[in-house]
């Protein structure tokens, strides 16, 4: 594994808006949900920096050489749940992504370590994320790091029209 020592990862500002949404749809590729990508830089704008932020992102930045460009290649957007068992806030991350061209050079390890660090100075009790499961990478990679699998937990999700239909009983 090539790895570079011009990595910074960084919070997102409202300017980096444009890239969330590139990384999110390439993410949405990636997972052959394209499809379903409805997000607009406005929706984004509102909700991970408006007046009640609802999530947070942190973007990967990485060069090659001190003279040579810094690019953004890759972002992690996460938010705090709670757990009532532990009484305690958790950090849960929607998304992880990292461009293709920079796999295999350990920054998605670096954008899930900071995530380990944030979730650890807000006294987090747990971290955790779901992985889809024909993503066998994803999941190894994850397991690697000492994620276990909550094969006793099934997601449950209401959406769309049925949201609609239980928000108005």
């Amino acid at each position: 594994m090539t790895t570079y020592p011009l990595t910074d990862i960084v919070p997102a500002t409202v300017s980096d808006v444009p890239l969330i949404l590139d990384f999110i749809k390439q993410l949405a590729v990636y997972e052959k949900l394209a499809h379903e990508v409805v997000a607009t830089p406005e929706l984004l704008e509102q909700h991970l920096f408006g007046a009640s932020p609802k999530a947070e992102v942190i973007l990967a930045y990485h060069q090659k050489t001190a003279d040579s460009e810094r690019l953004p290649v890759g972002f992690a957007l996460f938010f705090h749940n709670f757990s009532t068992f532990l009484g305690r806030p958790g950090l849960y991350l929607e998304d992880l992504f990292v461009d293709p061209a920079y796999r295999g050079m350990g920054l998605g390890k670096k954008l899930l370590q900071q995530l380990a660090v944030i979730a650890k100075e807000r006294d987090c009790g747990r971290y955790e994320w779901v992985v889809l499961d024909w993503n066998k990478p994803s999941r190894e990679f994850y397991e690697s790091l000492g994620a276990k699998p909550q094969g006793e937990w099934i997601i449950h999700r209401v959406e769309g029209k049925s949201l609609d239909d239980l928000a108005s009983m």
